[in-house]
């Protein structure tokens, strides 16, 4: 099975760079299954029924979230109508929508996807590593499932390659989301899962990691409270990740970064 996952999209211009690249990359590549952070989608802070809809038209399955699922109060109800949009597992029980998304591909192939959040350094929620292991008693690699996908929005990247360590072998890849900047440190771990602690954004990297440049000077410099954060809005940069697995065994054969448009320079697989 052939994935594809891009990072927090962020503002219009992460919106866009994903409707003007997403479908020629999905006729190179014929991904089956595109997965999106989408929680920065909404003026970099939340998500709306029509920014969703937006990522549905440029070619998305499944949109996962993080810390900002309820920046955008609509979101509260949203969540629990559209089925491809998933907030984090370890959120308590009764909060809604789910965190686990589900789809069978025409041939049959099935792909789980869950979204968790980390602890350190962010909201406290229920335990990530705990909620993990009761997934993958449910969903077994392998055997009822033939692609795992983990989407951890975390901010220590201790936390994030421990998850990665944690789940390795029992799901086909963990990404990390949340800090918006693209790592070099995409592998296959020792027991076949891929790892990547961040896949960076999809946004205008000509900013503060999709804010306007100008914004953060008063927090930075002058330590007083800023104007609220506003998005960049120049070109966006298209940036995630290909994750090849093995049908039988739901492991990973081999994890590539694809970066596309805007300021970073462009990374695209050959095949």
């Amino acid at each position: 099975m052939r994935i594809f996952f891009a990072g927090d999209i962020v503002g219009r211009s992460g919106r866009e760079a994903l409707a003007a690249h997403l479908p020629g990359l999905k006729e190179r590549y014929k991904f089956d299954v595109v997965v999106v952070n989408g929680e920065n989608a909404t003026h970099g802070l939340g998500i709306t029924e029509k920014n969703c809809k937006d990522l549905y038209a440029a070619g998305v399955d499944c949109i996962t979230t993080g810390n900002h699922i309820w920046s955008q109060r609509e979101a509260i109800t949203y969540v629990c109508r559209d089925t491809n949009l998933i907030r984090p597992q370890n959120f308590p029980p009764d909060v809604p929508g789910k965190g686990v998304w589900e789809k069978m591909l025409p041939d049959g192939r099935k792909i789980a996807v869950i979204n968790l959040m980390g602890r350190v350094f962010m909201d406290p929620l229920d335990c990530p590593f705990r909620a993990a292991e009761a997934f993958v008693k449910s969903y077994r690699l392998g055997q009822n499932v033939h692609a795992i996908f983990v989407d951890f929005h975390a901010e220590a990247t201790s936390e994030k390659m421990f998850m990665g360590h944690f789940l390795d072998g029992k799901v086909s890849a963990v990404i990390g989301t949340h800090t918006h900047v693209p790592t070099a440190d995409h592998m296959i771990l020792e027991h076949g899962t891929a790892y990547m602690t961040d896949a960076g954004m999809t946004g205008d990297y000509d900013s503060v990691i999709g804010v306007r440049k100008d914004i953060p000077m008063t927090r930075f410099v002058r330590r007083m409270p800023g104007e609220k954060k506003v998005p960049a809005s120049g070109e966006g940069t298209l940036c995630g990740a290909i994750v090849d697995t093995d049908d039988k065994t739901g492991l990973a054969k081999r994890i590539l970064p694809l970066r596309v448009g805007g300021r970073l320079d462009p990374a695209l697989p050959d095949g």
